[in-house]
């Protein structure tokens, strides 16, 4: 028997595995560069959410109240345009409110700088008293403006207070009468208050600045001759801009919005000779007007207030552009 032919069966072709293309170093760099970014949206987001509930929205519902007919006890009662801020502009009590709290931030300004720096040059220089000085000086800082408020309304007193007995003693005022009773005396106590609890903070922000200054610099001015006062005028003073314009910026923003100190101290008296913005905002909101919407009116109107004032005091400075080559 012939045996059938066997066919050839043809060639198996096995087709390799694809090979995943090799890593370059461009894609490892921008790999790790979305990992970065990743993270650091994962850390800033919750930063972003808290900017957004505690400054965002309330200041979108100050704006939406400021537009409104919104009372204390009847809530919101719909829009009213801008007529809060017609009755605003329209109270007396606005100008005088406004002089009141420009007078006072240019007075406690011009007194608390210059103390502050003074006694951060001195701590600076003091070797032997250093540890002393400084804690004597950042004590009142411990204090809320509100218990030191209370304190020096306790020593204004005429009943319980050493203050009126002094001064009667000296000539300077009758002894029933009260340091808080005119309008002077109110400011200037108020002041002295201010001072005594924000110079010491204020001192700590200085010396800051001054420790950044490099000792180099002073080496080089007393090899070239220079004096003390002339190492003061051009170098220290010019390097400290910064921190200058940074704590006159937090004295004039306090000072702008004090309310504490003289809520506490006079009320806004006597015949509201001492009463600030703010303190009118407090009087549109809970006691006179129990008007919502005209102190949210003004409100925003000492917002916009502040960041012009900010803005001109940063270029004033000459903060804000790029440094001089």
């Amino acid at each position: 028997m012939s045996s059938s032919p066997t066919r050839s069966s043809p060639p198996s072709t096995r087709t390799a595995p694809p090979t995943s293309a090799p890593s370059t170093p461009r894609t490892k760099r921008k790999t790790g560069a979305d990992r970065e970014r990743t993270t650091g949206w994962l850390f800033a987001t919750p930063t972003a959410l808290m900017l957004l509930v505690f400054f965002v929205a309330p200041i979108l519902l100050v704006v939406v109240m400021a537009l409104s007919k919104w009372t204390l006890l009847g809530g919101d009662l719909g829009l009213n345009g801008g007529e809060n801020f017609a009755k605003v502009l329209a109270d007396p009590l606005l100008g005088q409110s406004i002089w009141f709290t420009l007078k006072y931030t240019l007075v406690t300004t011009v007194i608390l700088m210059p103390i502050a720096l003074g006694l951060a040059l001195l701590v600076q220089e003091s070797r032997r008293w250093n540890n002393i000085l400084r804690t004597a000086i950042l004590l009142p800082s411990a204090l809320g403006i509100a218990s030191a408020s209370l304190l020096f309304y306790a020593l204004y007193s005429p009943q319980v207070g050493p203050l009126n007995q002094i001064l009667a003693a000296l000539g300077a005022m009758d002894r029933n009468s009260s340091i808080l009773g005119t309008p002077d005396g109110a400011l200037w106590a108020t002041v002295f208050l201010v001072v005594w609890r924000f110079s010491g903070y204020y001192m700590l922000l200085t010396m800051v600045g001054l420790q950044a200054i490099p000792g180099d610099v002073y080496e080089a001015a007393v090899i070239d001759g220079a004096s003390r006062w002339q190492s003061f005028t051009h170098i220290t003073l010019p390097l400290l801009r910064p921190t200058i314009a940074m704590t006159m910026i937090m004295s004039i923003t306090g000072s702008l919005l004090a309310f504490d100190q003289f809520y506490i101290l006079t009320k806004g008296g006597p015949n509201n000779a001492t009463l600030t913005v703010v303190q009118l905002i407090y009087k549109y909101a809970f006691e006179t007007k129990r008007d919502l919407g005209m102190a949210a009116a003004l409100s925003v109107i000492v917002l916009a207030a502040l960041v012009v004032i900010n803005a001109f005091q940063l270029r004033a400075m000459g903060v804000t552009g790029e440094e001089e080559q």
